[in-house]
């Protein structure tokens, strides 16, 4: 009887889940780029694009497996009614107007996109230098939703944002808890892109998703054309000095790859970056012999940190002793930006016009001789 009982609620339960997914009755179509209005990307790899009269479509590429998809979102205008038939993948309600914003980067750049308003949730407050966040969250309308490693749910259930944007990571095994609640989670690969213009031009992505597209092709247009000149100057100086970045951190050295935003602003800046080589689009743990090696000749070490008073050649030397047998640190040529007291990752992923600028600074003064640097100082010898 038992055994009976068992089986008939199987059966209805099947039966439930069967009619709940028909009811919507709305079917997944196959989708065709073929009649569709392809938004163009003149640097952005890992991003395409297509509208269509009913919706638009976003497909992401995956930046550590090229031939398949990250993702691919169906963003539908929330004032209009769902259509009958809709191509696979998350749909997206826009534009969207109460969300949770992982990354103070993407909370910049909604703020230059005026959509500040639609930010409600954030993550990691104490590593968000934005004055305008501290503010909302102060005022209490945006919630501090804790460690982006370990997010509170129930302040996420509590806010029902209509997407959460968040960084995704090669090999991250997901997003745990917060995938769960049947949110749509925007993976803002940005950063995986291989040039500083092809990461700002994913601005235009998300000047979509906020209702913010005119601003964003604007904001845009306006940092193309700043960089572009700057490129253009920094190629008129003939010498081409050599640089290497960043600085030891317990056993490894991680550096820029050759194919990274980072690497390739170096070379836009008209230097050679001692790992240009390197096919990486990411981060590369290095040994330090190995480091030592390629730049132990380079003519500028370029460093960023976060503390309280500016790091010095002293205080490095304190550090880590070998750091003292690079011919950068022995003429001077460190420069370090403190980012504890300075927008450097709040700004320059969506302005790399303002980071290459300074790098021209840096690397070839004379071509602007009446130019302040704007995140880098040299380091001081105490």
């Amino acid at each position: 009887m038992i055994g009976l009982v068992k089986k008939l609620l199987s059966a209805n339960i099947v039966i439930i889940i069967l009619l709940l997914s028909g009811c919507s009755g709305r079917s997944k179509i196959s989708f065709s780029t073929a009649g569709q209005q392809e938004i163009p990307f003149s640097y952005a790899e890992n991003i395409k694009i297509y509208r269509n009269s009913d919706y638009t479509l976003a497909q992401l590429r995956n930046p550590w497996d090229t031939t398949k998809i990250l993702h691919t979102y169906v963003l539908v205008n929330k004032n209009k009614q769902l259509p009958d038939s809709l191509p696979d993948g998350t749909v997206i309600r826009t534009p969207l107007n109460k969300s949770v914003v992982y990354s103070s980067v993407h909370c910049s750049l909604l703020i230059q996109l005026n959509a500040l308003n639609a930010i409600k949730g954030i993550c990691d407050l104490d590593y968000i230098f934005l004055d305008e966040i501290h503010k909302r969250v102060a005022d209490g309308h945006i919630t501090n939703i804790g460690n982006s490693m370990n997010p509170a749910i129930e302040r996420v259930i509590d806010l029902h944002p209509d997407a959460i944007l968040l960084s995704p990571f090669q090999n991250s095994g997901g997003y745990g808890r917060i995938e769960k609640l049947n949110i749509p989670i925007l993976e803002c690969a940005d950063y995986m892109e291989t040039s500083a213009l092809g990461r700002a031009e994913w601005m235009k992505f998300y000047g979509i998703l906020f209702g913010r597209e005119a601003e964003a092709d604007s904001l845009f247009e306006q940092v193309e054309q700043h960089y572009k000149s700057l490129m253009a100057l920094a190629r008129s100086d003939t010498k081409r000095p050599t640089v290497f970045s960043d600085l030891k951190s317990s056993s490894a050295w991680y550096v820029p790859g050759g194919r990274s935003t980072t690497g390739k602003i170096y070379d836009d800046a008209n230097s050679a970056y001692i790992f240009d080589y390197t096919p990486n689009s990411g981060t590369i743990p290095m040994a330090f012999e190995t480091v030592y090696d390629k730049g132990h000749n380079a003519d500028f070490w370029i460093i960023k940190y976060t503390q309280l008073k500016d790091k010095t050649l002293a205080e490095l030397k304190a550090d880590f002793e070998p750091y003292t047998k690079f011919k950068a640190y022995q003429d001077g040529n460190v420069y370090g930006c403190n980012t504890g007291k300075i927008r450097f990752y709040e700004e320059t992923p969506f302005h790399p016009d303002y980071l290459l600028q300074d790098l021209i600074k840096i690397l070839h003064p004379s071509l602007l001789p009446d130019y302040d640097l704007k995140y880098f100082r040299k380091l001081a010898d105490n």
